[in-house]
């Protein structure tokens, strides 16, 4: 909406015959019904005001440039990214609005899009580009597209980029910040994935809060807040105080729809607005990088190399050994979420020997999600190790699944495989389970 100036992204005070509002601008897209204008008040919540009842409108304040940006449809790319934040845009909710034609939620921003949807950005003082790689909703990306955006970190990590956030869509955020955890090694900048539970448009999007802070953290000092690594930061609860933020194989979806959806271990709570930052993690491995990385610091490498050919099978009561043999046959490693402590019904575990006999390798993780597999405690579990199957100690399913896909895109034999799933990687690991 140009009259008076105005532009998306300028702070604004709107009069009409009830009420004042003051807020961002925010910009009109081709499927948004043309009665309303849309402004981003000071709260983070959006408000739609019928266009006929404005009286006055009037720029407090006009927009800041925001960002560099990348026109990725015509292959335009950054030749340096030194000392800025990149915004690796890949779609989901957090880059979605509602199609009011459908009354669906569709993946439409670009990341230039996606940042002015947040004018606050603009506030924060750090140098941002933005850039779009894919545009999808999480469940339908492929091991193809984790690589391509893993590539797509490390290029511009080494042209300097301070540090990368990658929003993306939430249903599977937890799967891709595992598996970029070991694609890419020796990380001395943070990639921070981050979502949206509810589209930017919405009245209670999470979307705002979530990507400021995740701007804020990827621009802190790693010698001192030592942010180097892949996490996750969403909502840590359902207000709009603090996010929390995960290590990247630390962290699980575990509600549909509540903006505090993710949990696991805690590295950090932070509020950008309040500059708050509050680091919880205590993890031997933490520590011992911390001692390595004093010396030298070690080149970051991309390392791409999985086998797709990995199932994460759920254990059910009526598993049965002939469905069992089916996916042993066509999986080349299989991750079960056994009950309890690791278990799946013993007239299965022949089917699982013959399969490992043959080459197959299956690893056990618990449904229960949180705690530690633990075969040696029942009689059931001792067969399963008699038989060859690996448990996780506390990795979680998904973790132990990509995990695995690495394992065997680098090795082929048993012994070799196994020590890499019980070898701590990527802090995947905990050697004990704290509640």
């Amino acid at each position: 909406m140009n009259s008076n100036n105005t532009n998306a992204g300028d702070f604004v005070k709107i009069t009409t015959k009830d009420k004042i509002f003051e807020g961002y601008l925010m910009p009109e897209y081709e499927l948004e019904s043309r009665e309303f204008l849309f402004v981003k008040l000071k709260s983070g919540y959006n408000v739609g005001i019928k266009k006929d009842k404005i009286s006055n409108m009037e720029i407090v304040e006009k927009r800041e440039k925001q960002c560099e940006k990348g026109n990725t449809e015509k292959g335009d790319d950054f030749e340096s990214a030194d000392g800025k934040i990149l915004i690796l845009a890949t779609g989901g909710t957090i880059a979605s609005k509602i199609d009011y034609i459908t009354g669906g939620v569709k993946p439409a921003f670009s990341a230039s899009d996606l940042l002015s949807t947040v004018p606050e950005i603009s506030k924060t003082g750090v140098k941002i580009l933005g850039k779009q790689v894919i545009n999808k909703f999480s469940e339908n990306l492929t091991p193809d597209d984790w690589i391509k955006i893993a590539s797509e970190c490390y290029n511009y990590i080494k042209k300097g980029a301070n540090g990368i956030v990658i929003p993306h869509g939430t249903d599977t955020m937890h799967y891709s910040s595992a598996v970029l955890s070991f694609m890419l090694k020796n990380l001395n900048v943070p990639v921070v994935f981050t979502g949206a539970q509810r589209s930017s448009d919405r009245g209670s999007s999470d979307a705002t809060l979530n990507l400021i802070n995740s701007i804020y953290f990827a621009s802190l000092d790693t010698k001192k807040s030592d942010n180097k690594g892949v996490f996750v930061l969403m909502h840590e609860d359902t207000n709009d105080k603090f996010c929390a933020v995960f290590r990247g194989t630390r962290v699980r979806k575990m509600h549909t729809s509540r903006r505090d959806a993710f949990k696991g271990d805690k590295f950090a709570m932070l509020n950008f607005f309040e500059r708050k930052f509050e680091v919880f993690e205590k993890n031997e491995l933490n520590e011992l990088n911390t001692k390595e990385k004093m010396n030298e610091p070690l080149p970051v490498i991309l390392d791409t190399k999985i086998e797709k050919s990995v199932m994460l099978l759920k254990y059910f009561p009526t598993l049965t050994s002939d469905i069992l043999e089916i996916l042993c046959e066509k999986y080349k490693g299989i991750v079960i979420e056994g009950t309890g402590l690791g278990h799946v019904n013993e007239s299965l575990i022949d089917t699982i020997k013959r399969a490992i006999d043959n080459g197959k390798f299956i690893a056990m993780t618990s449904q229960t999600i949180f705690g530690r597999t633990n075969l040696e405690v029942y009689a059931t579990g001792r067969k399963l190790l008699k038989a060859g199957v690996v448990p996780c100690e506390d990795m979680f399913p998904e973790v132990a699944y990509v995990k695995l896909m690495f394992a065997l895109g680098h090795y082929d034999k048993y012994e070799d495989i196994k020590n890499f799933m019980l070898t701590n990687i990527a802090y995947e690991i905990n050697k004990r389970s704290e509640i």
